[in-house]
């Protein structure tokens, strides 16, 4: 485990630590300073966090800021499936040199359907980034999230570090393979969904059934596109892995539209659709597309199948 003192870390080596914080002074003091002791290291450093304490770090930083990259994970991190493909392009960008990353995927605002897929993110960092020259900082808004919250941060981080202290400590609960199954939640269709079978010989009439159903439910037509890609990505993925067939089932909800995939199959690699692919391996890229294009992606694996929610909005 990385040796650290106060918010700083051994040079080089894998960290990953949740930041609890009260206020908006402790936040901006902890993660200003984790900042700038990174790049006094030399290190790369990249700061994804909500658009309102983007503004506040950017500010606080003054002329250090140029030397950082700054996203709104709003934006790039709304659908959790994209952000570790995200901080892995900016390591590899940085290759072989050592980087410091402050990511902030549970915000206040976030969904009950968005959550348990932030959880499984951050299960997914310690075991994707493990062998990586990083080192994570991941704040929590202690009052605006509650203590459910801060239980689940405490089991996938093995760090656990407090604003305006020095104190990091090994997270007692620290259990990421746990965190991750707890969140594998059942996902139905409502009773009102629109249903149609599938195999090898009706995929593109899937894909086609979802694309009109988007358009009718008011999703843009520059995302229909968007809607048909994830869906033929998936129902392909059922014909070729998940026995040969599956169902496909479409509804609306207030911000836009979910699709439902469910086959016989099993959800073996968790870290399909999150890592880059060699250029030189066929295949594999078809997940990481679906997590690119849609809102959220959520799965749970069952005993006896695979259900996939695609997410799509206005």
């Amino acid at each position: 485990m990385t040796v650290a003192t106060g918010l700083r870390a051994v040079e080089g080596t894998f960290s990953h630590r949740a930041l609890f914080y009260w206020d908006e002074a402790g936040y901006v003091s902890s993660t200003v300073r984790f900042v700038l002791d990174g790049l006094a290291a030399g290190e790369a450093v990249a700061v994804a966090v909500p658009a309102r304490w983007l503004r506040r770090l950017e500010d606080a930083l003054g002329p250090a800021a140029a030397q950082v990259a700054l996203i709104d994970i709003q934006e790039s991190g709304r659908n959790p499936a994209r952000i570790i493909p995200e901080f892995h392009a900016f390591l590899d960008e940085h290759a072989p040199g050592s980087v410091r990353v402050v990511g902030e995927p549970v915000w206040p605002g976030r969904s009950e359907e968005e959550y348990p897929a932030c959880v499984q993110h951050e299960a997914m960092v310690n075991l994707t980034f493990a062998h990586r020259r990083v080192t994570f900082l991941c704040p929590y808004d202690v009052g605006a999230l509650g203590p459910e919250v801060v239980r689940d941060a405490e089991t996938t981080h093995p760090l656990l570090a407090e604003a305006d202290t020095d104190r990091v400590r090994p997270s007692p609960r620290y259990s990421p393979e746990l965190a991750y199954d707890r969140y594998n939640e059942p996902l139905s269709a409502p009773p009102e969904a629109f249903v149609v079978p599938f195999d090898v010989e009706t995929l593109s009439k899937a894909r086609r059934v979802a694309a009109e159903f988007a358009a009718r439910a008011g999703i843009a037509e520059d995302r229909l596109a968007d809607v048909m890609l994830a869906v033929g990505e998936i129902c392909a993925n059922s014909v070729q892995h998940g026995g040969g067939r599956g169902e496909l089932a479409v509804w609306t909800t207030d911000d836009g539209v979910v699709c439902q995939v469910t086959d016989q199959g099993r959800f073996t690699e968790r870290l399909a659709g999150c890592v880059p692919v060699s250029p030189y391996q066929q295949g594999g890229r078809g997940l990481l597309l679906v997590n690119k294009v849609a809102d959220l992606v959520r799965t749970y694996t069952a005993p006896d199948g695979l259900t996939t929610h695609i997410h799509v909005c206005r």
